[in-house]
């Protein structure tokens, strides 16, 4: 089953769009051996040829033309996602993956620039002239500690000490694809404009895009476009969690522990402690804070007092002023803990990220645009694999055929965090999130794992680089609605908006992986 799911589901499903055109149009289907898989894009433009959409007209000729050579090219989106999903780079160590994604872009015209904003992993990508400059955001690290290959059972790979648990093959595989589509269509169709991919690593606790809106490089954006891998096909205007992390670190003092007890001082005690007494903040903490935290460093022989030991912790809120609130009350249990342990503690802030500031101008352009290209469908042995995850799940709050459909738009505030958060106060953001999962799959699990290596990861990001495309054209030949945009963004921000960064001023932290 699993090694089905990871060829590119789209050979059967394209011949038959063939043949199908070739009863109703007499067309010589057969000629696409010989010619270039756009051309033959263009021959088919009059029947949706996805592999993962349910069927929709288009008005526009140029749009319909669009999606077609996007079907046509739909293999590069399987095999760049594939290839990362494999690689499973961590923060700031996406050497291959960034390299890909820059070698691939710069191989469709693109002016690439590596190593922005001091991150090695980093880049800038630009195509056209002139014009509104419209961002794609394209993420590609994975997760430590979370393993499983394609499978839809837990089956761990000897040797990987990573996943792409948060689907960021999907991200950075659909993103760029959509650049290349818009770029196609910018210079068949001559409207003045760029597009810039912005290659933006660690996002998973490295807050690389924080780096890059400090660095300016988004003041001269009109607007962001972005989007997520995820359990439904939804552009709802969903805030997220502001959140900042950092690693305590308890210094005390080495002893045997059973010949000379008296002599140490426990770092680990100082860490528990900590712990104990933030626990107990759990309590007294807004209902949409968050606090977690995992060990990192314990001691390593129960028979040594440890001098050393480091706590990793998470605080999230949904403002930023709340999680400076509870980041003070936390920092006080860290110098608590030390001082009733005899230990020293001295912390490192590693990221922070601010808030998605929505806007609403945006997503209902974005709802629309999803709406037009649709959901998720499965083939039979699709069907088999998501049935085999589902019923492991413990009372899934989503059907499983909602794969197919577009969650009603509403506004409401998500509890994950984002680095997209600090770039949405330095630009009009918009994004979307496809079902590259199984319904009722969390994030961080290895079903994420699984789907984001498989056909279904593969078609859910296919879903997302149409919609960015069809997005990105309509941000090109709207001008009303870029200024409904930036108004409405204007507004949200205030007047005397200055940006603060919840990192401070540190530099990027390229080791916290290592």
């Amino acid at each position: 089953m699993a090694a089905s799911l990871r060829q590119p589901a789209l050979t059967v499903e394209w011949g038959l769009a063939a043949q199908r055109v070739q009863r109703e149009s007499g067309a010589d289907i057969f000629i696409w051996r010989h010619c270039s898989m756009r051309l033959a894009a263009t021959v088919l433009s009059a029947i949706v040829l996805s592999a993962c959409v349910s069927g929709a007209a288009w008005s526009d000729p140029s749009e319909k033309a669009v999606l077609a050579a996007m079907d046509a090219d739909y293999a590069q989106t399987v095999d760049l996602s594939q290839k990362l999903w494999d690689w499973a780079e961590v923060g700031y160590q996406e050497e291959k993956s960034s390299g890909l994604l820059q070698q691939t872009l710069a191989n469709e015209g693109f002016t690439v620039t590596p190593g922005v904003a001091g991150l090695p992993t980093a880049f800038t990508a630009e195509y056209g002239e002139g014009g509104p400059i419209i961002a794609i955001l394209a993420e590609f690290d994975a997760l430590p500690g979370i393993n499983q290959s394609a499978a839809p059972t837990r089956e761990e790979i000897d040797g990987k000490h990573a996943g792409h648990a948060c689907g960021h093959n999907l991200f950075g595989a659909g993103s760029v694809s959509a650049a290349i589509a818009v770029a196609h269509w910018l210079e068949e169709s001559g409207t003045p404009g760029r597009v810039r991919v912005y290659g933006t690593p660690a996002e998973e606790g490295g807050s690389g895009k924080v780096y890059m809106v400090r660095g300016g490089l988004f003041e001269d954006v009109d607007i962001a476009l972005h989007w997520h891998a995820g359990d439904e096909n939804s552009a709802a205007a969903r805030t997220t969690l502001a959140n900042r992390s950092a690693k305590f670190r308890f210094t005390g003092i080495s002893a045997h522990a059973a010949g000379a007890p008296e002599r140490g001082r426990s770092a680990l005690d100082g860490v528990e402690a900590m712990n104990n007494m933030v626990n107990m903040m759990h309590e007294h903490i807004p209902q949409d804070a968050r606090i977690h935290y995992v060990i990192t460093n314990g001691g390593n022989a129960p028979n040594v007092v440890p001098d050393f030991a480091e706590v990793f912790y998470y605080a999230r809120a949904p403002q930023t002023a709340g999680v400076e609130e509870i980041w003070t009350r936390m920092e006080d249990a860290a110098r608590g803990a030390a001082m009733g342990t005899g230990t020293t503690v001295e912390w490192e802030v590693i990221h922070g990220n601010n808030p998605l500031l929505v806007n609403e101008t945006l997503a209902l352009m974005m709802d629309k645009k999803l709406r037009q290209i649709g959901g998720v469908s499965y083939t039979p042995e699709e069907q088999a694999f998501a049935e085999s995850i589902y019923a492991g799940f413990n009372n899934p709050t989503k059907a499983l055929s909602s794969a197919t459909e577009v969650q009603p738009f509403e506004t409401s505030l998500g509890y994950g965090s984002t680095d997209v958060g600090d770039v949405s106060y330095a630009v009009p953001t918009v994004g979307l999130n496809t079902a590259t999962w199984v319904p009722g799959t969390s994030a961080h699990t290895w079903q994420a794992v699984a789907a984001s290596g498989s056909s279904i990861g593969h078609k859910g990001a296919h879903v997302a680089a149409k919609t960015l495309t069809l997005a990105a054209i309509e941000l090109f030949t709207n001008e009303d609605l870029r200024d409904e945009a930036r108004a409405e963004f204007d507004a949200a921000r205030g007047e005397d908006y200055e940006y603060t960064s919840l990192l401070g001023d540190r530099d990027p932290p390229l080791d916290y992986r290592k």
